[in-house]
This record gives structure tokens, sequence and C-alpha cells, in this order.
């Protein structure tokens, strides 16, 4: 296939549209099931990419969510205790500790579930029948891989009414290493970003605490390939083999903090035992039980427990979650790695960080402020590395 011709563009009036090879070769993918959209394609080959690249730096397998051209988390096949996968609503998927993949979706799924709601699926591997079961159940607009089992592609062909969007890569494709767009006619030219992520990009410690676990080294690695297909500004906080927390596309750094890090802090509010334990009635589906946990643990919990409307969600009225016992709670958390795309200008990104449990971060540094960024971090005893590359993606 040398072109696929788009149903329009971003929006219904711009047509015509369609995806093609500039040389005028083949297409490195095929449409098994289903019409991606234009918006489709491009979630589809950023997030292949990202999964592409975290599988070769970590010899892992991956998979991430996607919606507007951005990840909302990223994650690699760790398995996932109880109460996280009751968290992730996976604690009835049979066979998820059996399937790597399948665990990397659910964590990738899992993490901002209201923003996943409707994503675009990128998994690194071939799909097997437990990841396509786990992808069946949840609301999505389509999925790309580099192979898929024949059962688990029955499975995926059956969802939507048989409309469902599932592309196939050749995961052997180079693109060119010179790259072009056009912006109000006028055509933009660039190398591609080629740039490679690993551990060798964390040597270069400034802080007075220099102990970066091997787990720290892959959380990091994490959030800085996530970011590097993440509209800019973008910071990303991530924990146990996932991105936890992804700030996208804000013009001030603190503000790609404040969002990012208020994602991870409900990340972890939803494996406390209140919420795990919010007694939901048994035909509450899952989207509305996302939206009445983010309702639960904000300032607006009155929503869901006030009288008159709790009864429409729970057998029995549950308890509040307090702010006092929310922030306790968060206070006890550490580990938590962050990334940024560029540098941070002001300490006053790592004083909310620390809010959030971050332990550990990787950024370019290069800010006449850097001194004062660093004595942030040895404030709060963090690990802190100077990458000296820039990640900006637009």
């Amino acid at each position: 296939m040398k072109e696929f011709e788009l149903k329009y563009g971003c929006n219904p009036n711009q047509k015509p549209s369609k995806i093609f090879m500039h040389d005028g070769t083949e297409l490195p993918i095929e449409i098994l099931n289903g019409r991606p959209g234009y918006i489709n394609f491009l979630d589809a080959l950023n997030s292949w990419q990202l999964v592409k690249e975290l599988k070769e730096a970590l010899g892992m397998c991956a998979a991430t969510s996607f919606k507007h051209v951005s990840p909302t988390s990223a994650a690699v096949g760790v398995k996932m205790d109880e109460k996280l996968k009751k968290a992730c609503f996976v604690d009835d998927v049979e066979g998820l500790d059996e399937s790597p993949l399948a665990t990397a979706y659910a964590r990738a799924r899992g993490t901002d579930r209201m923003s996943s709601f409707g994503d675009w699926i990128a998994l690194s591997d071939k799909c097997d029948v437990t990841c396509a079961r786990l992808i069946a159940r949840e609301v999505s607009d389509g999925v790309i891989a580099p192979d898929y089992d024949p059962e688990a592609l029955e499975i995926l062909k059956s969802k939507r009414k048989g409309t469902y969007n599932i592309v196939k890569i050749d995961p052997s494709y180079v693109p060119d290493a010179v790259e072009r767009k056009q912006v109000y006619g006028i055509t933009f030219e660039q190398g591609r970003n080629n740039f490679e992520i690993n551990r060798a990009l964390l040597e270069d410690i400034v802080t007075d605490n220099k102990n970066l676990p091997e787990d720290a080294k892959r959380d990091l690695i994490i959030a800085l390939i996530t970011l590097k297909y993440t509209q800019s500004n973008s910071v990303c906080f991530a924990k146990d083999g996932q991105a936890i927390g992804v700030g996208a596309g804000q013009q001030s750094r603190i503000h790609c903090t404040r969002l990012a890090g208020n994602k991870a802090d409900i990340w972890h509010l939803r494996q406390h035992e209140k919420v795990l334990s919010l007694p939901f009635k048994d035909e509450i589906k899952r989207p509305d039980r996302d939206n009445a946990i983010d309702v639960y643990i904000s300032e607006d919990y009155e929503d869901v427990l006030a009288d008159g409307n709790w009864e429409a969600l729970f057998t029995y009225k549950p308890e509040p979650f307090t702010r006092k016992e929310q922030r306790e709670y968060l206070a006890s958390l550490s580990g938590v790695a962050l990334g940024s795309d560029a540098f941070f200008p002001f300490g006053d990104n790592i004083e909310r960080a620390a809010r959030s449990g971050v332990s550990y971060i990787a950024q370019p540094g290069g800010s006449t402020r850097d001194d004062n960024v660093i004595e942030a971090c040895n404030k709060h005893n963090m690990v802190m590395a100077m990458t000296k590359m820039r990640l900006f993606h637009h």
C-alpha cells in the first residue's frame, strides 16, 4: 500500500486527507481492521516510536496509552502487586502475571484512566490473547503493534461492532534521517531526533547524594523516553516501571511539574485502602467508578458523598478521605523518579516534586540558576543527574 485515503484531517472540514511515503515507496504499515483517521495515525506513529525505544533501552516489553498526540502513561512489563491490580481494575484479568505485555498495558492504562478513556494503544511486541482481552474491555480508538496472535486478532476485530482500528507496523522500518512538515504553506525540515536515551545519560550526578539504584535508572529512562514523545513543555513522574504522571504542553515549567505531580498524587491515592474499599454497587461500570473516585479524592467529594448522591453509587455511605489524611499519606512516599524535557529554571519545581515523593531527577541542566536547583535537591536529599540534552517535541 503506497497511500491511504483518510476520511478527513484533524477536523471534518479539512479535506482531502491521506497518508503516503514522500518517496513513493510502500507504507511500513498494514491496516488489519477499521479505518484509522488522521489523529489516530499521529497517535499511532508517535506511540510506536515510544514503545520501540523503551524496548531497545531496557530490554523489556512496553506499552503506552496515547491521547491527542501525547502519552497519558507508558510502562514496561513489571509484575503488579494485588493492590495496584485492584486500583487499575485488572485484579480479575486471568493470566495477567504470565503476560508481561498485558501487564505493561494494564499499568499504562491504569495510571490515568480518565485521560486514557478513548486512547490509542501501542505495543512493543506481538499482541497476545491476554493483552487483547484486556484491550477489548476498555474504551479505545485503536492499537498498533508489530504483530498479533491469530486469536488475539480475532478478539480485537470483534471490538466496536467490528470497526476497531488495528494497525500492524514493520518493526524493521527505519525512517529517513531528515523529516519535513508544512505550516501555513511553508515547509520545515530538520534531522530526526535519533538521540539515544540509556543509562549512560545518568552518569553526571551533581547532587551530594549520588546513590542511584538500578530501579531508579529504569524509571528515569522511562520518564525521559516518554518525554521524547510528549508535547512540550513537559515533565514526567515515574515509579515501579511506569510513568505515573505526565504534565504536557504547558508554557511554564512549574505548571508542567504541578500538573504531572497532581496526576502522580492521584495515582498514589487510588491505591489507598479508603479508595480500594469504596463500596461500589455491582452495576457501576468502570468509567463511572473512575469518575467517582476522581471526585472522591478531590475537594468536591461532597458531589459523591452528599445525601441523595452517594446512594446512586455505593451500597453504603463511605467515610470522606480528608485532605489531612491525603497529605499524611503522600508525605510518607518516596522513591519516585522525575524527568524534565528542559532545564528547571527555579527551585520551586523541586519543592513541588518533593511533595509527591520524588527522590530521583534527570534534567538537561544549563540554567543560570542550576545552583539554586541543586541546592533545593540537596535540601531534600534527592539524587539529580544532568543529561545535557533537551527533549522538546512539537
